[in-house]
């Protein structure tokens, strides 16, 4: 208990899936908490609950981080409400259900508005301010998506890819200054973001996906993403036997290529 006390964790797309559950596992070790996500009033609920679980202070500051020109605006925000963060978790994201032909420009660009763009306008925002600090850790979500490409995916893909080289650069260029990424990958987890999964034309995906819903638990993926935030490792696979992907696509990249064309991307 108490592995976060005093400690200010920042975590986008807390409203709900992982970013909520891992809001309840800092509250539970004493973490204050600033919670970002597009639903005020499911923030509400989620600070209170933080509250109760232990948080001394739980902060709600909507947004929507589809408007790429006011993202810095709630970053330096963000860092005003207690002075300073310790660890800002870029969790929030948008998925995408359509072929690469058929999905408009606009859907691919609100979905690297989402996950690429804003993480990296709030990090550039953030980490000179930790830098200064004397240091500080960056948590991002990306995917086994991420490690490669994947049916009806297209935009999204490329988002957590782009994600795992920003990521990795900064902690290559300011490990010195005692700056700390923790890379969380997650398959498959049972949360509602192929619901709200954007379609070829931008409408909503609205249903689960099979192979979401056989995923694992929020809770489960909160609670090995925290500990693996305390420990500082550098990258954590979340889910079930789906990550094996990630190291047949390691050891046998021919293989992953075929296994990937043959999956039921739904």
């Amino acid at each position: 208990m108490n592995k976060f006390k005093d400690k200010v964790v920042w975590i986008t797309g807390s409203s709900s899936g992982i970013g909520e559950a891992t809001a309840y596992e800092f509250a539970r070790e004493g973490a204050k908490l600033i919670l970002t996500a597009l639903e005020a009033d499911l923030l509400e609920k989620v600070a209170a609950h933080c509250e109760e679980l232990g948080s001394p202070k739980a902060m709600p500051l909507p947004f929507d981080l589809s408007l790429r020109d006011q993202v810095a605006e709630l970053a330096e925000k963000a860092w005003s409400l207690f002075g300073h963060i310790d660890v800002f978790y870029n969790n929030a994201g948008i998925s995408q259900r359509g072929t690469t032909c058929d999905t408009e420009m606009r859907v691919i660009n609100k979905v690297m508005d989402i996950n690429w763009f804003a993480p990296v306008i709030m990090t550039k925002v953030i980490l000179p301010k930790m830098i200064q600090n004397g240091g500080g850790q960056l948590v991002v979500t990306t995917s086994i998506n991420g490690r490669f490409g994947f049916p009806l995916r297209c935009a999204y893909s490329s988002s957590k890819h782009a994600l795992y080289g920003f990521f990795e650069t900064v902690q290559a260029e300011y490990y010195k200054d005692n700056i700390r990424v923790t890379i969380v990958c997650p398959g498959r987890v049972q949360t509602r973001i192929s619901f709200y999964a954007l379609e070829k034309d931008g409408k909503q995906h609205a249903k689960m996906d099979a192979g979401q819903a056989g995923g694992c638990t929020p809770e489960q993926a909160g609670r090995k993403i925290v500990k693996a935030v305390y420990k500082k490792k550098r990258e954590v696979l979340v889910g079930r036997k789906e990550l094996l992907m990630v190291y047949i696509k390691r050891f046998f990249p021919g293989l992953a290529a075929r296994i990937a064309r043959s999956i039921d991307p739904m």
